[in-house]
């Protein structure tokens, strides 16, 4: 199969007829100054973003509202918030585990790695340590029967380092986020992961932003959602292309329900990978390539407004490099560059370097060549991976506040599925402990599960099950190591029906 692209070759675009045999030139110093900018991209994004995650939902930031940007900024950041930066210190922890076990390292190496990482964790990526560290392996620790948050966008902020280490292979950068992104999720939240990868690959050899977003959809399969809303929002810019703010409203009206995640169903805050990737793209096709442009309206979108303008930042930091991102940009980096990002022992300066090396024996995996001071890629054409889908047919019913502390819960729901929120509390200043809990439908034990009151280990949710026949029934949870200092605590459940 054939496909026009446009690509970027000694700083020309030249228009060429892509087949599986095309090659690819590109001088090792603009390799290595394109890795540069998608790293500092990236930094630059959620940085600059960071003050505005999840305060604008529903809504957009006006245009009449600064946004902060100034010389040293990403250094103060780094020093007062290091949490903000799980978009990077995420990426990191797969870089490295390569980096210490090499690019076939398995699936479980990476797991491990983070399950036992030092920092705390949110949404899909949580509910994968717990599983993983209680014996559901990947791919089921992402899989949607045993995580409720399969359709987040955790591996769509955690993939870039895949199309980093991928120049112009895009399917290369599937194959990595087949093992690594399954970790954390499945169907379109995967999806999410695997589009922003072929994004940062093509960023390599392209200088057309638009082609970009277009080409790299074509990994991703028609028949999901992911791809249907990626297309509207292209389409749209067609149709609006001066207009970002119309967009934006088509988006609201058609794709802004997040129907699995149990903390934004029934709420404004949409944290599903579809509708933010769809920022992305809308900030990436509207900026046109301008970098300013481009982080303001994915950051502005709302939502997820700092892991948003940092992918997008990242893929345009790749397709203009390092040197041609904006001064003004990257002297919001000085002094953060020698910075190891919190819980790594890995700075902007190394990812670099480790990035740059790990793309090299890359490309000779995938059929390229080094010649001396440039390197021969073997250019993919883009092909689908497999389809998947979370929740298939399930839709939310109701959303109850349901407040329960003890050790025994008991409530009676109606549909085919329920999930029920709650933790593990501590009543007193003691120390941690497991509390262990049996689940019963319907007079039937279907479980026993651990709940830690380690926040850091913790179970996102007491309980869900998907898969009931309709009707009602009663559920029953019953702590059976009862202690006086420790106890359950609920505070809502979210029932479901099959369509």
């Amino acid at each position: 199969m054939k496909t026009r692209v446009i690509l970027l070759l000694v700083g020309i675009s030249v228009s060429l007829q892509l087949t599986a045999q095309s090659k690819f030139s590109i001088s090792k110093k603009t390799l290595q100054d394109k890795i540069k900018g998608g790293w500092a991209g990236q930094t630059i994004g959620v940085t600059f973003g960071g003050p505005y995650e999840f305060r604008y939902n529903g809504t957009f930031i006006q245009d009449y509202q600064p946004l902060e940007w100034h010389k040293g900024y990403a250094k103060e950041v780094m020093d007062s918030f290091p949490g903000l930066y799980d978009d990077l210190y995420m990426d990191l922890t797969f870089v490295d585990v390569m980096e210490r076990h090499g690019l076939d390292a398995p699936a479980d190496s990476f797991a491990q790695a983070f399950a036992h990482a030092g920092y705390v964790l949110w949404h899909a990526n949580q509910t994968a340590r717990y599983n993983i560290l209680n014996g559901i392996q990947p791919p089921a620790s992402g899989h949607w029967q045993h995580n409720m948050h399969a359709d987040c966008i955790d591996y769509q902020i955690e993939a870039d380092y895949a199309g980093l280490m991928s120049p112009g292979m895009p399917n290369a950068a599937s194959g990595i986020s087949h093992k690594i992104g399954h970790l954390m999720n499945y169907g379109n939240g995967w999806y999410g992961g695997v589009y922003v990868g072929a994004m940062y690959s093509l960023a390599f050899v392209s200088n057309d932003i638009r082609q970009i977003v277009r080409d790299a959809l074509r990994v991703i399969p028609a028949r999901s959602k992911f791809h249907q809303c990626m297309s509207d929002v292209i389409r749209w810019h067609r149709q609006y292309p001066a207009d970002w703010h119309r967009t934006w409203f088509e988006l609201q009206k058609k794709w802004s329900s997040d129907l699995s995640c149990p903390d934004a169903i029934f709420n404004p805050t949409n944290i599903d990978a579809t509708i933010n990737c769809a920022y992305v793209i809308m900030g990436l096709l509207y900026g046109n390539g301008d970098y300013a442009k481009t982080l303001e309206i994915s950051t502005r979108a709302g939502q997820d407004a700092d892991c948003n303008p940092s992918t997008a930042g990242g893929i345009l930091g790749t397709m203009l490099g390092y040197d041609k991102i904006p001064q003004k940009w990257k002297d919001g980096l000085a002094g953060s560059e020698d910075i190891n990002f919190k819980y790594t022992s890995i700075s902007l300066n190394k990812a670099y370097d480790i990035s740059y090396r790990h793309a090299l024996e890359n490309i000779k995996r995938n059929g390229g060549k080094d010649q001396g001071d440039k390197v021969l890629i073997a250019l993919q054409s883009p092909e689908p991976v497999a389809f998947e889908e979370s929740f298939p047919g399930l839709v939310p019913t109701n959303k109850k506040e349901f407040y329960v502390n003890g050790n025994e819960i008991s409530l009676t729901v109606e549909g085919n599925g329920f999930v029920l929120g709650g933790h593990a509390a501590k009543k007193r200043e003691v120390a941690d402990h497991v509390i262990m809990a049996t689940v019963s439908i319907d007079g039937r034990v279907t479980d026993t599960i651990r709940m830690p009151t380690n926040y850091l280990v913790r179970k996102d949710e007491i309980y869900h099950h998907l898969d009931l026949p309709a009707g009602k029934h009663t559920i029953k949870v019953q702590v059976i190591n009862p202690h006086p200092d420790y106890e359950l605590r609920t505070g809502y459940y979210v029932t479901f029906r099959k369509q």
